[in-house]
């Protein structure tokens, strides 16, 4: 048993290479090597014992998510699957759309059950915080991903995984400042993330000219997403810059340029099939992209290396998935991880 964790585990982490840096499918099938038997005085022919990865293991990791089933989202979910599947252990994923009420209720539910360790962002730490707490206490190890970077560490968890959104809308603001903008709007597509405000905070922080900060409605509304960037535009004619602090509201802001009659420089964050091709056509000039496939994924294993072997990662510190940025200049590469599913 012990040994064929530590090959699943082997093949899980080389998945993980294959999800940075390359696309080819093929793999060698795992194989150990029997020791060289010393009870006869001569060394016996080495033999070999292929091992399946997938054998259950009876672990059950819970991913509990402020997510939906948007572009962004199924990503994470399909690497935490993947990752599941590498390794031979369940994954249950709880998604609850922004509502942090619910999201309470599947950690306190993962918690019932017994789960052998949860995965959760915290979009809204000050719901999730305590519930956090409880689990960390009743002895489920706790792996923060996507928001939570700034929470993690003061509320036990192992660690986070993702990016520090901060960081991200300094990179941000310099991109706009190279790009020669004056005004930005900075687009939100949800209310009360502390990541998205993160995300516009940092833009303040690096950005040479004047921030203004909207709530643009959600992104399941896109006709009032675009409409109310539209009207925002209307009414300010200095704004000649619009970062989407997600990926459909950059898409977004496209026709809303287009309605207000006004040639803007937009940004966005994250990655969808949309948002590739806005940039390759030269509509959007950048996003920010965090590598969410890596945020499920990385979660899963990290939690079952401490299931598996006690061992934590990052050392207090976050695991950082990015900030990297996604131009004209490397879409073309992405854009077939894109359509593959893990970018």
């Amino acid at each position: 048993m012990i040994k064929m964790r530590w090959v699943a585990l082997l093949a899980a982490l080389t998945l993980v290479v294959a999800a940075c840096g390359g696309d080819d499918d093929t793999t060698d099938t795992p194989e150990t090597t029997a020791a060289p038997d010393t009870t006869q005085g001569t060394q016996a022919p080495a033999t070999t014992e292929a091992v399946t990865p997938t054998q259950s293991m009876d672990y059950t990791f819970h991913m509990v998510t402020h997510s939906d089933d948007g572009v962004f989202w199924s990503v994470v979910k399909r690497g935490a699957q993947d990752a599941a599947d590498a390794l031979g252990v369940e994954m249950v994923w709880s998604p609850s759309s922004n509502d942090p009420e619910k999201q309470v209720q599947d950690v306190q539910a993962a918690v019932a059950s017994g789960s052998d360790g949860i995965g959760v962002s915290l979009a809204n730490p000050e719901a999730l915080g305590p519930e956090v707490e409880a689990a960390i206490a009743a002895g489920i190890p706790v792996i923060t991903l996507n928001s939570g970077s700034n929470q993690f560490k003061e509320l036990g968890a192992i660690t986070h995984v993702g990016q520090t959104e901060v960081v991200a809308g300094n990179g941000a603001g310099e991109r706009f400042n190279a790009l020669g903008a004056g005004k930005v709007l900075c687009a939100q597509q949800e209310q009360g993330n502390i990541g998205l405000e993160e995300r516009c905070q940092g833009l303040e922080e690096t950005f040479n000219g004047e921030v203004v900060t909207q709530f643009v409605g959600l992104d399941s509304e896109p006709e009032a997403q675009i409409n109310t960037i539209a009207a925002a535009l209307q009414a300010d004619a200095d704004i000649d810059g619009v970062l989407g602090v997600g990926p459909n509201v950059a898409v977004r802001a496209v026709e809303a340029g287009n309605q207000a009659g006004r040639d803007l420089f937009i940004g966005g964050f994250d990655i969808s099939g949309d948002l590739i091709s806005a940039i390759d056509a030269g509509n959007v000039h950048f996003t920010v992209d965090q590598q969410q496939y890596l945020q499920g994924y990385l979660t899963v294993v990290f939690l079952f290396l401490n299931a598996t072997n006690l061992n934590t990662v990052g050392g207090g510190l976050p695991v950082l998935t990015g900030p990297g940025f996604v131009t004209t200049d490397n879409v073309g590469e992405v854009a077939a991880l894109v359509e593959a599913g893990t970018r």
